[in-house]
């Protein structure tokens, strides 16, 4: 995890303010990735003692908006949150425990996948999520899984 000063330089290099509960956020994001906002509250609570859960939306809301934060919502799931945002990487989620993980592009650069016809959209990134069984999840019988 970036050390407080360089989270501070993140906000300021985002024209953001440096604020209490957005360090906090920031933190929290970076220190455990593709949590889920109501994780995200409780971390910034222990760090911080108390913030309001509006506060924290609004901090998540503001810091993806300028792109320290990226945003996922895989299907099924409630909004995850993740500090990766440099690259056009994808996901693999496990339809058991609901784990994530991050998988690199499969070819080439970003969008890394060629549309088969691309409708004239000038594309710019591809969100691909892989779905299966992680590894924990593989080993054991799972109950009303079929592939």
């Amino acid at each position: 995890m970036p050390a407080t000063s360089e989270l501070e330089r993140m906000l300021r290099g985002a024209s953001l303010r440096v604020t209490r509960p957005r360090l906090a956020v920031l933190a929290a994001v970076h220190e455990h990735p593709h949590a889920d906002t109501s994780s995200i509250i409780g971390h910034a609570l222990e760090d911080l003692g108390e913030v309001s859960h509006q506060a924290v939306y609004d901090v998540l809301r503001a810091l993806t908006a300028v792109g320290l934060v990226r945003c996922i919502h895989p299907a099924g799931s409630v909004a995850r949150y993740e500090s990766r945002v440099a690259d056009n990487h994808h996901h693999l989620v496990c339809r058991s425990c609901g784990a994530i993980a991050d998988v690199d592009c499969a070819v080439g650069t970003a969008p890394c996948l060629t549309a088969a016809n691309d409708h004239g959209y000038a594309l710019d990134e591809a969100e691909v999520i892989y779905w299966g069984l992680c590894p924990g999840c593989s080993t054991h019988a799972v109950p009303n899984y079929t592939p």
